[in-house]
């Protein structure tokens, strides 16, 4: 099937990342290569590097999380949300996408891989209703940090954290973003970079902490 459709053999990679959680991700990336395009969820050429721009590129932010509850802003696809989520069932996460049919993939898919600590929530950032509630947020390809920000700060709790996954501009996105980090009251900004010499989709993060 994986030939027919013209998807990106698995890399060695991805089983050590996913460790006992590897046919949690085969299921879903194989489900999101069926369906992606047709849902308007995935480009028409994005199979071809899928595994490697797509789901490496997520799963390497897993060990950064910490148990609580974590929002994925502008789900989408599940990227990073439903990636996350298989890879650390030890954390609780809450998707939060506007888009209908987003959702119904986002709800179809949790229900399908059986993912217990996932729960899927239609809303935009701005009216989620998670004040204060969740101890990390992280999003993928949604806005410029300078918009981003202000968007999400108010659904982290004191102490909670951004962990955005940016482009390779993000040193000039946190240098644009400069007044919406101070009026956020921002502390610990940091831009990591993570699986160098191990993938060849690099993933660059935006993190920071609320006061």
């Amino acid at each position: 099937m994986s030939d027919e459709l013209g998807l990106e053999n698995e890399p060695s990679i991805a089983a050590e990342l996913f460790g006992e959680r590897i046919d949690l991700a085969r299921s879903y990336t194989q489900n999101l290569a069926v369906r992606g395009e047709e849902l308007g969820l995935i480009g028409p050429l994005e199979l071809p590097r899928l595994w490697t721009r797509h789901i490496v590129n997520c799963v390497l932010v897993a060990p950064l999380l910490r148990p609580g509850l974590v929002g994925d802003i502008g789900s989408g696809a599940g990227l990073p949300g439903l990636v996350l989520a298989i890879a650390r069932p030890d954390v609780d996460f809450v998707l939060i996408e506007p888009m209908e049919r987003r959702v119904d993939w986002l709800q179809s898919e949790t229900t399908r891989l059986e993912l217990s600590n996932v729960t899927v929530h239609r809303s935009r950032s701005q009216d989620a209703p998670y004040a204060e509630g969740l101890s990390q947020i992280t999003a993928r390809a949604v806005t410029a940090l300078s918009k981003l920000i202000p968007a999400t700060e108010h659904l982290l709790q004191p102490g909670g954290e951004m962990v955005f996954m940016k482009g390779a501009r993000i040193d000039e996105e946190i240098a644009a973003a400069a007044k919406a980090i101070r009026k956020a009251r921002l502390l610990d900004v940091e831009s990591l970079v993570l699986g160098e010499g191990i993938t060849p989709e690099i993933t660059r993060v935006f993190r920071a902490r609320v006061d």
